[in-house]
């Protein structure tokens, strides 16, 4: 993995791209922002991000993955609220796809962590 720090690693990155797509266009809509959909799509944008870097570090592998699979269940979250807030009016069909395409892609990079820490004989700072 060679991550000596949370920021080094993709999923991370990914997640906090994420995280700033939806904090801006929740920002900058243009119609009227229903208030309890956007505090709930920024703190599940937020917690894909914040799931990563807890996750790391606990030290442990098997910690991690769980807070990765968390991270990747927010990341679902986001998706249904986006199309939630497609179907109230609340995105525009280009806002829709280019935050979900987001959300996908940085789902299938906590993925492919998972898989990497699952495979891997290293059990994390803890157990070296």
């Amino acid at each position: 993995m060679g991550a000596r720090r949370f920021e080094d690693l993709k999923a991370w990155q990914k997640a906090r791209t994420l995280n700033k797509g939806v904090f801006k266009f929740t920002e900058q809509s243009t119609g009227p922002m229903n208030l309890s959909f956007q505090r709930q799509i920024r703190r599940a944008a937020l917690s894909v991000m914040s799931n990563v870097a807890e996750g790391f570090d606990r030290g442990g592998d098997r910690e991690f993955i769980q807070y990765l699979y968390q991270a990747k269940g927010s990341c679902a979250e986001v998706r249904s609220q986006l199309h939630a807030g497609l179907d109230m009016g609340l995105l525009d069909p280009g806002s829709f796809t280019e935050l979900r395409e987001m959300a996908e892609e940085t789902s299938k990079v906590i993925q492919g962590l998972i898989r990497y820490l699952s495979k891997s004989e290293l059990k994390g700072r803890k157990f070296s």
